[in-house]
């Protein structure tokens, strides 16, 4: 072995021990945090911490899931349409282009700034009050741009003998992406999924100005039309970050504090619950689709 081969060697194996030590410290930091916000939530707990009361969180608890539930049902649809029209039928040119642009602009937008375009345009020009739906708007424009730009990857890293195998029995376009490409591309798209549902939990800014932070939930009533029925979208609704938010800079309660860690921690176990979750639907996805 030629002195330059053994001199490339070791460098290869220096940059893959600093690379390994980057990723374990990542993961040491990672896990550290989520024990310590954990233990700290769960410190003191009693079971009403959990109540569906004014001094527990299952409000807040089940306001963050059916905000994250109906903004994802606009965002997933939409969102993945217009991945497969950028990577599907559209071509290039000045609108493409424009439409790259537009897409690449909306993501990198604060969640405030957001937050005020959906108070004017979804409360004040509709003449309502703060209201989940509202909200679950305003996490749609945050997330479109995520679950586009995944769409597109996920069709673009597809092998192009899918699509012209699919041609070759006679299929027509949108029979190959229907039947062929969209499966094929569902776990990757899954990802944008996972990620578009991990920024509606814990967003706090462009639901303050949007979902509200009150709630008024009577759990014997479901009157969809009632604004205290907890299905009813156009009720106001405050989530667990904001809840933590509010119990940290206005709450009276002793146990304001306490209160808020739980918050974080149910957070945090949210996130993390959601995530696993989907690495088990992608996993039977591989499984059916045979696609790694």
């Amino acid at each position: 072995m030629s002195d330059h081969l053994k001199i490339e060697k070791i460098k290869n194996s220096v940059m893959t021990g600093v690379f390994y030590c980057i990723g374990g410290l990542l993961l040491l930091f990672l896990l550290t945090l989520v024990t310590y916000i954990v233990v700290k939530g769960f410190r003191g707990f009693t079971i009403s911490l959990f109540s569906f009361s004014d001094q527990g969180i299952g409000n807040q608890f089940f306001n963050t899931l059916y905000l994250v539930v109906l903004s994802l049902i606009i965002s997933i649809p939409l969102g993945t349409a217009t991945g497969i029209y950028m990577a599907e039928y559209a071509t290039q040119g000045r609108f493409t282009r424009f439409l790259e642009m537009s897409i690449e602009t909306l993501s990198s937008l604060p969640s405030i700034v957001v937050g005020l375009f959906g108070y004017l345009v979804f409360i004040l020009m509709t003449h309502s009050r703060w209201n989940l739906m509202a909200g679950a708007l305003a996490l749609f424009i945050l997330n479109l741009p995520l679950i586009a730009s995944t769409t597109v990857d996920a069709f673009k890293s597809l092998p192009e003998n899918l699509k012209e195998g699919s041609f070759a029995l006679g299929a027509t376009h949108w029979q190959t992406i229907y039947h062929v490409l969209l499966p094929a591309a569902a776990t990757r798209i899954m990802t944008g999924v996972m990620l578009a549902a991990g920024r509606g939990f814990g967003e706090a800014a462009a639901l303050l100005y949007t979902a509200g932070m009150s709630t008024d939930i009577d759990w014997t009533n479901w009157n969809l039309l009632s604004a205290t029925c907890p299905i009813n979208p156009f009720r106001p609704g405050e989530t667990l970050a904001l809840h933590i938010w509010g119990a940290r800079t206005e709450a009276l309660a002793p146990n304001a504090a306490q209160i808020a860690d739980l918050s974080s921690a149910v957070l945090v176990i949210m996130i993390f619950s959601f995530s696993i979750m989907s690495e088990i639907i992608n996993a039977r996805i591989r499984r059916k689709t045979g696609v790694k």
